[in-house]
């Protein structure tokens, strides 16, 4: 389901009718700006195989980061792993981990990374996409 969990981490949706929320978008939109992120910049090491794919899963409510599955030719969907991008610049991480256990261990404080000073939140949410745009 789709939706924003713990007012921090909003889960995309191939068919939100808003574009800021709507996973196809976005992934359209994150590939035109990384590609010029790294024109200029570094690009991650676990980008510069050959066929390797990130696409944008989740964003990060008030931050311009998203969540990515890094997908690697050749691996099923559940196979994939994740990638963080701050979104106004170069910083990132990878986790090797797939997402949604990516997403619990952020939700409860049990992941290892500096990008979610917010959480783990005192008590948990979470809002659809279907109640948010109503």
């Amino acid at each position: 389901m789709e939706g924003l969990f713990d007012e921090s981490v909003r889960l995309l949706d191939p068919a939100c009718p808003d574009e800021d929320y709507n996973l196809l978008a976005a992934a359209a939109e994150r590939a035109e700006v990384l590609a010029a992120l790294w024109e200029t910049g570094p690009v991650p090491d676990q980008i510069r195989t050959s066929g390797v794919r990130v696409i944008p899963w989740a964003s990060i409510e008030g931050s311009g980061a998203y969540l990515y599955w890094l997908a690697e030719p050749e691996q099923k969907p559940d196979e994939w792993t994740v990638m963080f991008n701050e979104g106004r610049g170069p910083l990132r991480e990878h986790h090797d981990t797939q997402c949604s256990t990516f997403l619990s261990a952020v939700l409860t404080g049990q992941t290892e990374t500096e990008y979610f000073p917010q959480l783990p939140a005192d008590e948990h949410s979470f809002a659809s996409n279907d109640d948010i745009l109503e």
